[in-house]
């Protein structure tokens, strides 16, 4: 069974520190103190630095969404906070719990869905969740009990005794989903749950998500959609070369471009010429065209000046407007123009 599967929280402590650990029992986390608080993080391997002291905190019953590019130490981040990875400078409590000197406290309260579904296709689904809800310390009934009741709450009371080799992609991924419940964890980490899914799957399996948010989970997301992101995060971070270069909500890191959107729908097959018309009014690198779509984007500093010289520049060459309007960039936008400024 992959290692970044549901079954994190149910690992078996491999340390000396189990002993301090037998207090698992203990209050999930003081109310006002933050689900992850992350201090100076470094972590490398080899002569890679990954992380180069990342802070991070995390508001209990939040979703917040950890953003980067590849390879920017995401997985890195997440592992650390799963206990499936040390840290070598820094500290990172997790609800409370030291992750490098109560490890097992940890995966006692979280729950972690990897990039792919950690599952053992030799089994049915109800094997699968029953296996990680004995891991996880849960009693034959109690763990029977619990896997028949996210069975049905993620659609899969009818598949749930096939085998999972037999699984559509999205079944898989909410069977997944399942498994990381199977402790009732008080946060779930999602490391790009939809990768791979289709547009359907991906819908059904963020109704289940926000199922959970509304009962008080906690979640911390990775994701490439950044959408997904725009529509569900509380709050964004963007994490860069292994450091978190920007922090707040959506509206909050779209703000910060300092920027506005020109788009511009042409009324015919006329980009060449309208590229050419807009070129001499237009910084170079703030013009986008798309051919096929008839569609020109224009990144704006002063966005009401650049829509009334846009449409003037169109209108003197005779180019045919279907529709023009002035807006906020979107999240990949402002993701865009953050990281290409390191």
């Amino acid at each position: 069974m992959d290692e970044a599967s549901g079954a994190i929280s149910a690992t078996v402590a491999d340390d000396a520190t189990v002993a301090d650990d037998a207090t698992v029992a203990d209050d999930v986390a003081v109310a006002e103190e933050p689900a992850v608080e992350a201090t100076g993080v470094v972590k490398s391997f080899g002569t890679v630095t990954a992380l180069r002291g990342v802070d991070l905190s995390v508001r209990s019953g939040t979703l917040a969404a950890l953003l980067g590019p590849n390879g920017a130490g995401k997985t890195t981040l997440v592992r650390i906070l799963a206990t499936l990875l040390r840290p070598d400078q820094g500290t990172v409590r997790v609800l409370g719990r030291d992750v490098a000197t109560r490890p097992y406290a940890v995966r006692s309260v979280v729950g972690l869905t990897g990039q792919y579904a950690g599952l053992d296709e030799g089994l049915n689904g109800r094997d699968n969740l029953m296996l990680i809800g004995r891991l996880a310390g849960l009693g034959r009934r109690e763990a029977a009990g619990r896997a028949a009741e996210l069975a049905e709450r993620f659609g899969l009371t009818a598949a749930v005794g096939r085998q999972v080799r037999t699984y559509s992609g999205g079944m898989r991924r909410r069977l997944d989903l399942a498994a990381s419940l199977m402790n009732r964890p008080a946060l779930l980490i999602l490391d790009e749950p939809t990768t791979g899914l289709d547009p359907a799957s991906r819908l059904e399996l963020w109704s289940a998500l926000m199922e959970l948010r509304e009962a008080g989970t906690t979640m911390l997301l990775t994701t490439q959609y950044l959408e997904e992101a725009d529509r569900f995060a509380d709050v964004v971070h963007v994490l860069d070369h292994g450091m978190i270069i920007a922090a707040g909500t959506a509206a909050q890191l779209k703000a910060r471009t300092g920027t506005q959107v020109v788009d511009v729908l042409l009324a015919g097959q006329d980009a060449a010429a309208a590229t050419a018309a807009l070129r001499p009014r237009v910084a170079p690198g703030d013009l986008h065209v798309d051919e096929a779509a008839r569609r020109l984007t224009i990144v704006a500093r002063d966005g009401l000046a650049t829509l009334l010289a846009a449409a003037e520049a169109l209108r003197a060459d005779g180019i045919g407007v279907e529709d023009i309007a002035l807006r906020q960039p979107s999240l990949d936008e402002a993701f865009l123009t953050l990281t290409a400024a390191r």
